[in-house]
């Protein structure tokens, strides 16, 4: 089940970052590498009898590098796990309705080939041979498939959007492990909250300019978009996590702030979102600024700044 949220006044914040930036990056790290640990923990025990893991959480809260970190800690336990993307299951354009080809929802479930799914998680129970196909948001394509066996003793790790509704995911459910990931702490400054989600968007800003060629007002337009999809198909589901993951990071705004501070406040006054930029440029402004420099290349703030030493 999912834990209460938490508060991190920003004058506490500024403070922390005064004695030591350094020391804050090492705090926070460590605070997201003891959930990691204790949920590598459950999965070890419970590998014989759940060795699929589901993890759903919104767009930005960090599902690939933990589904990756969680990886890497149970191979060091010399159990192995291999993660999978239900992003590749999303059905090419040529197997859509005309209709659908004209208006394409990519937050919709109804976007992934389930059935493909449900046959591939259970010859994944079997330790049968499965070959995951590659989807191409490019062109809408599928491409040439990589082959997978799971070994006994082994997790496979199914990240994405919809790894917990039940109508993707059912088939597997008495051999799943389920976990959701999310951003759980807010920013405060006075009576002023800074939501989760507005972090959310500070990651999916950094990333969709550095790597997606993205301005500052498509990343911000496009959001509410994908919060629609996340209150229609992803928060109905969350309860039924056995675990949850806070994956803010204390340090992470004053990041943010020394990256994107100068474009938002580039944003035209006209802009019909203006309000959600003031706010963002409001709070960073604030926070005392870092460099990137100190963050671990194995941190989840590296998805969306890069210098990652995982490969996304």
């Amino acid at each position: 089940m999912t834990g209460n949220m938490k508060i991190l006044p920003v004058k506490e914040l500024n403070r922390r970052l005064a004695e030591g930036p350094a020391q804050e990056v090492e705090r926070a790290e460590e605070h997201y590498g003891e959930q990691l640990e204790a949920v590598a923990r459950v999965m070890s025990e419970r590998i014989e009898d759940k060795p699929i893991v589901l993890m759903s959480g919104p767009s930005g809260s960090g599902k690939t590098t933990t589904a990756m970190r969680l990886k890497a800690m149970l191979t060091q336990r010399g159990q192995g796990a291999t993660v999978i993307s239900l992003d590749n299951y999303f059905l090419p354009l040529d197997h859509l309705q005309e209709h659908e080809k004209e208006d394409i929802d990519l937050e919709s479930p109804e976007r992934l080939d389930i059935g493909l799914l449900a046959e591939h998680m259970e010859r994944f129970l079997r330790c049968e041979e499965v070959t995951v196909p590659q989807f191409s948001f490019a062109d809408q394509s599928r491409r040439e498939g990589v082959k997978y066996r799971r070994q006994e003793g082994e997790a496979v790790i199914f990240e994405g959007i919809h790894a917990l509704n039940p109508d993707i995911t059912g088939a597997v459910d008495d051999n799943a492990l389920c976990l959701y990931v999310s951003v759980r702490t807010r920013l405060s400054m006075g009576e002023r909250l800074l939501h989760p989600e507005k972090i959310r968007l500070l990651r999916r800003l950094m990333r969709d300019r550095l790597f997606r060629g993205k301005s500052t007002e498509e990343v911000i337009s496009a959001f509410d978009s994908v919060q629609l999809g996340e209150q229609r198909y992803i928060m109905p589901y969350k309860g039924a996590a056995h675990m949850d993951i806070d994956t803010f990071m204390s340090y992470e705004a004053a990041v943010y702030g020394y990256f994107l501070l100068e474009e938002l406040e580039k944003v035209s006054p006209r802009f019909e979102l203006y309000d959600t930029v003031l706010e963002l440029t409001d709070f960073l402004s604030e926070i005392t600024p870092i460099s990137p420099e100190i963050i671990p290349s194995s941190s989840i703030i590296r998805e969306f700044v890069g210098g990652s030493s995982f490969n996304y």
